[in-house]
């Protein structure tokens, strides 16, 4: 059997970890780190959260905590299992063994177990089935580390069945393989033939749940091959994708975005050939107002929102940015450079300081212009002369024009 010794693991060791883990030790209920924590620490990163799972009920663990005065967290997740312990300011999420009873594709009935094997084969992905013992021992049913190692992702046992548990986990599927694979294209025949056939569960599945996931695809490796693949294995229709998703733009953006950090929808507007993309998506997957209005903003400018000729390649876009009336254009105009692939003149724009213009009316009524009406119309004259300067023109320059105009 293999043990883990890493630093990652050892670090893991918080006062908080050792006192739960006394407590168990001492109950002989056996704990254990479980899923994607295990997934994290045989790739040699430091897991984000760590989920435990347990041979002991529910019932036994508020049992075990409550006369150890330990604070118990109140997650609603009792039902399934979970009880969240707070130790020396750490939270503590650990988990029932359990078998599902009844699935319908969403949620599962579960009952509890201390069979380890028969939780390993309820989850999702080989590599997301491990446990990992506190002494460093690897509990592995079917071969998740040698999957790992080998950058291979598959359901576990039969992926029809797994997928029909919870059909959420098709996309789950296309995340993990954006993550771990080394090069697209490596499916196993019958993975992607299961995903086809099961395509249509994914109509049942919330929006919420579904947008969590792709957001992540969006942003992992390899998207530009899963989101041609999504089509290939018909489930774009399902997930609020245009049935005749633009693919050859989408290739040609996932390529110019690839080390600008864009945002998922950036990636995504790719696809849509007009405002009514945008508007399904939203409908189909309820994302955020800020998430539609990018999308619609990219949707209407990418194409004739474009650099400058000349020596001020930066201009139109800053002009457009002078001129909007909105909250936060200047992030949405980051994300269209983004979409276009100008790294340099992002770098430019992110550095540019949005000047402010340097005349008011009160310097113009000191001139002797009164009336409301003028001073609004010489104002705007003004503004028009330093958009030209590219806004270089300091308030003496601008008066001095005032008396020109």
């Amino acid at each position: 059997t293999m043990r883990l010794q890493a630093p990652q693991f050892q670090a893991l060791f918080t006062p908080g970890l050792r006192s739960v883990a006394e407590l168990f030790e001492k109950k002989k209920y056996e704990l254990r780190i479980a899923g994607g924590a295990v997934r994290d620490l045989l790739s040699g990163v430091t897991p984000q959260d760590i989920d435990f799972a347990t041979t002991a009920t529910p019932a036994e663990m508020k049992e075990m905590f409550t006369a150890a005065g330990v604070r118990l967290i109140n997650n609603k997740g009792e039902k399934h299992g979970t009880i969240t312990a707070r130790l020396h300011e750490q939270n503590f999420e650990i988990t029932t063994l359990r078998i599902d009873v009844v699935t319908d594709g969403r949620h599962a009935e579960v009952e509890f177990t201390t069979d380890w094997h028969k939780d390993a084969e309820r989850r999702d992905l080989t590599v997301n089935s491990m446990f990992l013992g506190l002494d460093g021992t690897l509990y592995d049913f079917f071969n998740g580390y040698e999957d790992l190692k080998n950058k291979k992702i598959r359901f576990v046992g039969k992926a029809a069945e797994r997928i029909q548990e919870d059909y959420l986990r098709i996309l789950r599927y296309f995340r993990f393989y954006g993550r771990i694979a080394e090069k697209p294209g490596d499916h196993e025949p019958n993975t992607l033939q299961a995903i086809k056939e099961n395509a249509k569960g994914l109509a049942g599945i919330s929006g919420e749940r579904i947008w969590v996931e792709l957001k992540k695809i969006l942003l992992g490796n390899h998207v530009n091959h899963l989101v041609q693949l999504m089509y290939e294995v018909d489930i774009a229709q399902y997930i609020g994708l245009p049935l005749d998703g633009n693919l050859e733009e989408f290739a040609r953006v996932t390529k110019n975005i690839q080390n600008l950090s864009p945002k998922p929808m950036t990636v995504l507007t790719s696809l849509f050939k007009g405002k009514d993309d945008v508007t399904n998506l939203d409908l189909r997957l309820k994302i955020s107002k800020e998430e539609k209005n990018l999308g619609l903003f990219l949707v209407k400018h990418r194409q004739e929102l474009t650099k400058g000729p000349g020596p001020e390649p930066l201009r139109p876009y800053q002009d457009f940015l002078m001129d909007s009336r909105e909250a936060n254009t200047i992030s949405k105009i980051f994300e269209l450079l983004k979409y276009q692939g100008e790294e340099q003149l992002l770098k430019e724009m992110q550095e540019w300081t949005v000047p402010s213009f340097p005349v008011s009316g009160h310097d113009l009524r000191k001139m002797g212009v009164s009336s409301g009406k003028e001073i609004g119309i010489a104002l705007q004259q003004l503004r028009d002369e330093w958009k030209k300067s590219g806004y270089h023109m300091d308030k003496e320059e601008l008066l001095s024009c005032l008396k020109k105009l």
